[in-house]
Order: structure tokens, then sequence, then C-alpha cells
């Protein structure tokens, strides 16, 4: 079974005097149902469990009173003996919960009735259903807890890399010592098997299981074509081209030189007012992450940030390569690094960081100048850069030697290469980004 930091969230949860009930938000099959019942039988002696995308019927027990009595009853008689409900020992597990808005609703009566733990899961909570939203949103009377496909840490455990392995790793990070030969050459190839795999739990497990890459883009396809199903299910019918087109274009969008998203490359001619909303639909999915360009390097990065201009990278960079020509897994676990012109690793680091719960910044200026990522890292402003091998870094030294106009006095370079430091700019390998933790 693989190991997923969620879990230590709900116990955290569950520990909580007079918690709310929990709503577990993340993209379709990112292992929500599984963490949340292995969990629940785990931790409560009865645990009720409604799938509402299985099961519509169940909705029925949520269209008339909210009242928690009358819910308990019905479910008692929908269930029979599959729904005890003994106070102080019994979770309801509502999974699906945007199919079920009014269970949503009902989530305040919970909290406010305080005998029984409440946890949905679900998978489109930012995005608008057509036809789908609830009377009345439980503001206060819930907490929300974001959840995310394996991020690289999660996916070195499941791969036989422990928690001393990775504290060494960040020992050598602190003092800027080289990774020992053995281990360096290790975690490369784990990263190159994470860049196509990703984080998708199925898509690891048989990873890990199999190691058949063809079943691996088999599993990532088909979960790509269960969010395309997604845009035609849940969206207004007259948005449903639109996202579908916007999220196509991905690829393309990363794919050029200047990989700032435009409007044009979703459909000629097309402009903002008209894909605004669809690419909002996406990111509220959890499907996509956009990365926005800085006015000025310089914290606080968020009030800097120009939400005019920005990147869009796929939250999953496994789903990403998986969208991308048959035989792009095959080049980058061989280690031909240079395809794409760098999408794929850019991809990669927007992975790691949005799973580690950062938000994305990169700067760039008409003159030329442009940074991959810029972070808070360890109190400062921090530009990271991103190459595939090895490369030069100019955009970063011309910022680094002109403190007085930009601010900023650091820089990280990730790249196919061991630790080291030249003057401002600290080099790591790229498998170091999930440890630059510090804020």
């Amino acid at each position: 079974m693989l190991k997923r930091k969620i879990t230590q969230s709900l116990i955290e949860w569950k520990q909580t005097p007079d918690h709310k009930p929990l709503v577990i938000k993340g993209c379709r099959q990112c292992g929500k149902t599984f963490s949340v019942m292995d969990f629940a039988k785990k931790h409560y002696k009865n645990v009720v469990y409604l799938n509402f995308f299985e099961n519509p019927d169940y909705a029925s027990v949520f269209a008339g009173s909210l009242e928690v009595d009358h819910i308990i009853m019905l479910l008692s008689a929908l269930l029979s003996g599959g729904a005890v409900f003994e106070a102080g020992n019994t979770v309801l597990v509502l999974d699906e919960i945007q199919d079920c808005p009014e269970a949503r609703t009902a989530l305040k009566f919970f909290y406010m009735d305080g005998r029984f733990d409440v946890i949905g899961t679900d998978s489109l909570l930012g995005v608008k259903c057509y036809g789908r939203e609830p009377k009345s949103i439980p503001v206060g009377a819930e907490t929300v807890i974001d959840m995310y496909p394996l991020d690289f840490e999660e996916f070195l455990w499941a791969n036989g890399i422990t928690e001393q392995v990775i504290d060494l790793l960040q020992t050598n990070l602190q003092m800027q010592t080289p990774v020992p030969e053995a281990l360096h050459s290790r975690m490369r190839q784990l990263l190159l098997q994470y860049t196509v795999v990703g984080g998708m739990p199925d898509v690891v497990q048989t990873f890990v299981n199999t190691k058949q890459m063809n079943d691996v883009l088999r599993i990532q396809r088909d979960i790509v074509r269960s969010y395309e199903d997604d845009m035609v299910k849940y969206a207004e019918r007259k948005d449903k081209s639109r996202i579908r087109e916007c999220f196509e274009s991905i690829p393309k969008q990363l794919g050029k030189e200047n990989k700032k998203f435009q409007y044009t490359v979703v459909k000629k001619g097309s402009t903002a007012s008209r894909y605004a909303g669809s690419l909002q639909w996406i990111e509220d999915a959890g499907i996509v992450v956009r990365c926005y360009n800085l006015f000025i390097t310089e914290l606080p990065l968020d009030g800097n940030a120009d939400r005019e201009v920005f990147k869009v990278y796929m939250q999953d960079c496994g789903l990403f390569v998986s969208m991308l020509e048959d035989g792009t897994q095959y080049d980058i676990l061989q280690g031909n690094l240079y395809g794409y012109k760098g999408a794929i690793f850019e991809n990669l680091i927007a992975d790691i960081f949005t799973k580690m719960g950062r938000k994305l910044y990169y700067f760039h200026k008409d003159s030329g100048l442009e940074v991959d990522f810029v972070i808070r890292y360890q109190g400062a402003c921090t530009l990271v850069e991103v190459k595939a091998a090895t490369g030069n870094v100019k955009s970063t030294r011309t910022i680094l030697n002109h403190p007085e106009k930009y601010h900023v006095d650091r820089a990280v370079k990730l790249g196919d290469y061991n630790i080291g430091k030249t003057g401002q700019i600290l080099t790591l390998p790229l498998y170091m980004a999930f440890l630059l933790r510090e804020v």
C-alpha cells in the first residue's frame, strides 16, 4: 500500500477538539477515496459510506429535510445493516460530494449536531458545475484540505527510499556538500522515472509492481480521457468545447519558446474574454496550475504578481508527458533531457513546488530577462533556474549583478549535476527541489 502524507492530516483533524466536517479536495483519481476509507476503517468503529457518483439515488436522502435525525433514519432504512450510527464512534463518508450539493449543505447541520464525524471527498469543489451548485455553502462549518497526486517524496517512499536517506540528502543540502555518487546516481534515475510516471496512485502502483511503461502510459491516458469526460459532464453546454480546447492546448503552450499562456494558441483569434472562464474551470478542477509573472523580484511575491500574465502547467508531470507524442517517455528515461524546449523539466519542478504547497511565480521582462521560477526560500526572494542538463544562467547573473534594481542576492540552479556553489548561485541536482522547504 502506498504511504500518503494525507494520513497524518486526517489523524490531526480527528484529534482536534470540536472538529468540523472535513472535505478532501483534489483532482480525479489522486487517491482521496482510498486514503479516507483506509483511515476511517482504522480509526472508527462504524463507517457509513455513500458514493454519489456511482449511486446517484443516494442524493434523495438529502432532498428533503436536512435535520440529522431525519437523514440517519433514511440512511438506516436505505442501507439496512450497512448504516450503524453510534454517537462518537461513527464516521459518515460522502464520496464525490459535488454530485449531491444538498449533502454539502447538510455538513452544517452535522457540525451543529456534533454526534458523528463526516468526511466528504470532492473532485470539483472549486468548479461551477452546471445545475449542481449547493443552495447554501456551509461557510465556517467545514474544514477543507487540498490533496494532490503523490509528490516526489511519496514516490521515493514507494520505491524503497527511506526517510533516513532523505534526511541524509537534507543534510547534504544544508552543508552544501556533494551527495555520495552511488546515491546521486540512484536519485537521478528515480527523478527521471517520476518525470514520466508522475504521482497518480494507480499509475505509481502499476509502475512499482510491474515496471511496464506501456501499462503506465495506458492508465495515464485513461485518466486524461476521464478529465475530458468531466468537462462534458459537469460544464455548461456553451463552455464544453472551450474548456476542452484550453486543456488540449497546454502542450502547445509549453512547447513555445515563450511559455506565457496565450489564448490565440487555444484558437486563432480567440481572446481572454472568451476563454478565461474555461481555463479557470480546468484550474479549479485541480488539473492545471498557473505560474504568475512578477512585476519585480521582491517579497511579498503574491503582492507583486501580474494576474494577467502567466504560464500554465499540469499539476501532475506524468500526465503532462502522457499528452506528448509517443516515444517521449523512452527519451526521458534514457537521459535525453533536451526535448520540448525545457518544458518537461519546468513542468516537473512546477509539479514538485505545487505539491509542496508553494504558489508559482516567474520573472520575465521584454528586454529578454527571464527566470523560470521565483520562490521565497529561507526568508529571502530566491531565483530558481531549471536546466535539463547544463546551461548558462545569463538572466540570473544579470539580476544578481544589479541588487539595487532587482533586490535579489541569491539563486538556485537546478540541473543534472551534484551540489556546488559559485558566488551567489547554489547549484543543486534537480531531484533536490523537494527539499527547498524553508520559507
